[in-house]
């Protein structure tokens, strides 16, 4: 049995999750999310992990991998750190299995993943202009109009006349916004206009990933936007993709939950590669049975964390799986 933690440490909030896996069942035991409001974020990872670990009844000890992601490489108790976009698609996979897609829909950007059935990436876009589709862009307009962002989607959602907002410019459409308003345009019709430029540039992304039909799974802090994903939907009939855009009741905790699960899987692939001792048997060989060790063909000493700036021949064998192909390591 492995108990593994990730903790996605994003520009918004910190999302944290302990799953335990046994035999490839992974149990989702525990979670935590916390919106960083201007407060530290390295000290927000360490209250919801230990959060967490009260909630279990568990020491700091009993977890056998800390993951993180997203901006949590410098949290100083994690084990290892993942690519985000390694996580989210792991995250996706578990979430709803079957899914060949993940929108990531994030506080600074939005981003497409093209995913096998394992939740390995086969290829991304993101957002390649200014923040106009994302999160903080959302935000930023909802107090301009004086909601909560918690109410933009159902606001959203009784438009009756949606005004056009500038997709190109957060800027831009930040005037647009202002003028609109100057002009007595109502907060329902703004902000179905802001989603649906919003979700134009998000179904952009699918396109220029070739994922032009199965079911895609929305991730990220605007997954619970209903406005939003309202407005993708339309833009996959209108831009003519057989896509059905999915969102999931936890979907804020992909990455977390990504996370957690590679870790898993590298800590056990660490443990059969330095003891040489078959996947199958390992719980046999924790519990102190008499096992049949195998040569695995390379003893892994350590595991060197992936990042991003990582050449590939630095990769620990154990991580070859999470191999997201030559695209995902050119940003």
């Amino acid at each position: 049995m492995t108990l593994a933690a990730g903790i996605d440490l994003g520009t918004g909030g910190v999302k944290c999750a302990v799953f335990e896996v046994l035999d490839g069942q992974a149990k989702w035991l525990a979670r935590s999310n916390c919106r960083i409001r201007r407060r530290d974020p390295m000290v927000l990872a360490r209250e919801g992990f230990d959060g967490m670990l009260a909630e279990l009844g568990l020491v700091a000890d009993a977890i056998d991998y800390v993951a993180t992601t997203g901006d949590g490489e410098n949290i100083p108790f994690r084990t290892g750190h993942f690519y985000s976009m390694t996580t989210h698609a792991r995250g996706a996979t578990y979430l709803q299995p079957g899914i060949n897609a993940v929108i990531d829909a994030g506080a600074l950007h939005g981003r497409a993943i093209s995913t096998d059935e394992r939740g390995k990436v086969l290829t991304y876009k993101m957002t390649s202009q200014c923040a106009s589709g994302s999160g903080q862009f959302l935000e930023n307009i909802a107090r301009y109009l004086g909601v909560s962002l918690e109410e933009v989607g159902a606001i959203s959602k009784t438009a009756d006349n949606p005004e056009t907002v500038s997709s190109i410019c957060a800027v831009l459409a930040e005037t647009d916004v202002i003028n609109m308003i100057s002009r007595g345009i109502t907060t329902a019709n703004i902000l179905k206009g802001i989603h649906v430029a919003m979700a134009s540039r998000l179904v952009k992304l699918l396109k220029s990933i070739k994922a032009r039909e199965g079911s895609v799974l929305v991730t990220g802090g605007l997954a619970m936007d209903e406005g939003l994903i309202e407005a993708m939907k339309e833009q996959v009939i209108e831009q003519k993709l057989k896509v059905e855009v999915l969102n999931h009741p936890e979907s804020i905790y992909a990455g977390a939950i990504g996370a957690a699960l590679w870790g898993a899987f590298r800590h056990d692939r660490l443990r059969q590669a330095r003891h040489g001792i078959p996947a199958a048997d390992m719980d046999a060989y924790d519990e102190g049975k008499p096992v049949l060790a195998v040569n695995l063909g390379q003893e892994v000493v350590d595991c060197p964390m992936t990042t991003v700036a990582e050449p590939k021949s630095n990769v620990c064998p154990a991580d070859e799986i999470l191999d997201s192909g030559s695209k995902a390591r050119s940003t």
